[in-house]
């Protein structure tokens, strides 16, 4: 039999990890389904049970899933992802492999269930102008000067932490325009690009038509840092 990878390890016992050790295991376990791209009946089929007794469990309506059944779960997304490409394992692998702090993080945050993007805007005072996604796992608070000036274009990949379905904020911007085309050679995108410090009127006219072209959620604060770094920590 073959053996999995270090990556695939790696990757699986964080997963289960994850939902094991977590408050709403359901919601953990619908946003890594979500992350593989996965359908209920996608995995249902896997592991021999009913889709409607998987949203149960997602939807907290049943009792937490035990060791085992957790286990058939995450190994029903690893081999879902293996059989189509693994594009999935291997963005986590290199991920992975992009953890070493960086001056221009200013905050780095992963969420153990999806935060609804509507709540995370209101949390930090925001305005989305573009809509994308309508969920997060996590974000990063990015100083758009530092990122120009220490990471290459290769490095771009550390302000994801350890999941691409993640709000950048960038500070310490004019209008726009850096993150937003950094952003245009970045694959694959993060699902919101917020930039701080302005107000909707402020912003980079391109700005909006670059946001649709990617997909992503496009918006803005002006809430001062301090204020707005309190807001994060302090939530979800």
């Amino acid at each position: 039999m073959e053996q999995p990878s270090p990556e695939i390890n790696s990757l699986s016992i964080r997963i289960a990890g994850e939902i094991a050790l977590s408050e709403k295991p359901g919601e953990t376990l619908r946003k890594w389904r979500r992350e593989f791209n996965l359908k209920q009946i996608d995995v249902s089929n896997r592991i021999g049970i009913s889709s409607s007794v998987l949203s149960d469990y997602e939807g907290g309506r049943r009792p937490n899933p035990g060791v085992n059944f957790i286990q058939k779960i995450v190994q029903s997304m690893i081999d879902a992802d293996k059989e189509s490409g693994g594009r999935t394992i291997r963005r986590y692998a290199a991920l992975s492999h992009s953890e070493n702090p960086q001056p221009s993080i200013l905050a780095i945050h992963e969420y153990l269930s999806d935060v609804p993007l509507s709540e995370f805007y209101n949390d930090i005072g925001g305005h989305e102008l573009v809509t994308g996604p309508e969920v997060i796992t996590g974000y990063t608070v990015v100083d758009s000067i530092l990122a120009i000036t220490t990471l290459s274009a290769g490095d771009l990949f550390k302000l994801y932490g350890r999941s691409t379905s993640r709000a950048l904020i960038f500070t310490n911007v004019s209008r726009g325009e850096s993150p937003l085309v950094a952003m245009r050679v970045v694959s694959p995108t993060p699902n919101a690009v917020i930039l701080h410090g302005l107000s909707p009127e402020n912003i980079w006219e391109h700005a909006p038509s670059l946001a649709s072209l990617s997909g992503f959620s496009l918006g803005v604060t002006d809430i001062p840092l301090s204020q707005l770094l309190q807001n994060l920590e302090s939530t979800h």
